[in-house]
């Protein structure tokens, strides 16, 4: 009499589902660690490169990004927002944007880098003064899409009544009159006041544990096909006693 395994096709079934849930997660894991290494080496190739004039970067400012920049202009005190949840060595506190327009009368944004938050949500916490008249700011280039989108994430500062939510941390915002793509990073200029406490920092260029993950759920898969052959074996082991 031929040995038969009670619901063997169901069991093989349910093992082919994880195991091609496993293969899916595995190329999942592993495409976001090759996306993530190639942005990491474009930011460290461009972030490197000479800087670059602001007319040229607005021809195509995506192929300029984190390329360091030079411009011309004035800040606007009137319009700033402050950026919510930006942490400085374990600090709580936001990152300052602040309207410029450069001599050619295009505006956008410039981050003038992180402030520590006042005693309460509802304070203004101290900010540095902004610059007035015709300056020269040196800092890096950044595309408007890594702002934070809508009013729960930006501050405008131009109340003294203390902060209030309102404003969009995008740059293409209509609240703030700006339609930008991108925005700068300041990080100094041509007097001592435009270099930032703390300005903003490049993200941390680390492949992340994508790799990692991508192997261990090829190991899921393995397990699983071990799984069902030590099944069927302990299954016909039974039926031969």
């Amino acid at each position: 009499m031929s040995k038969r395994e009670s619901n063997s096709l169901l069991k093989s079934l349910i093992a082919l589902i994880l195991i091609a849930g496993c293969i899916w997660a595995a190329q999942w894991q592993y495409h976001r660690g090759v996306d993530r290494h190639a942005r990491n080496n474009q930011i460290e190739d461009r972030s490197t490169q000479p800087a670059i004039t602001i007319e040229r970067a607005k021809s195509d400012a995506p192929s300029f990004e984190w390329r360091a920049i030079a411009a011309q202009g004035e800040f606007d005190s009137s319009r700033q927002i402050l950026l919510r949840n930006r942490y400085f060595e374990g600090k709580y506190g936001f990152e300052i944007l602040t309207a410029f327009k450069d001599v050619s009368g295009d505006e956008f944004w410039v981050d003038r880098g992180w402030v520590q938050a006042g005693a309460t949500a509802s304070i203004q916490p101290e900010l540095p003064p902004v610059p007035t008249g015709t300056v020269k700011i040196e800092g890096r280039l950044r595309l408007d899409r890594s702002l934070p989108q809508g009013k729960f994430f930006a501050i405008p500062t131009g109340s003294k009544g203390g902060l209030i939510s309102e404003a969009n941390a995008q740059s293409s915002n209509q609240e703030s009159g700006i339609n930008s793509t991108f925005y700068i990073d300041l990080l100094g200029g041509d007097r001592p006041e435009l270099t930032p406490t703390v300005p903003a920092a490049l993200p941390e260029l680390s492949d992340g544990p994508h790799f990692a993950y991508a192997l261990q759920w090829l190991i899921f898969g393995g397990l699983v096909i071990y799984g069902r052959f030590l099944i069927r074996r302990e299954v016909l082991m039974r039926e031969e006693l």
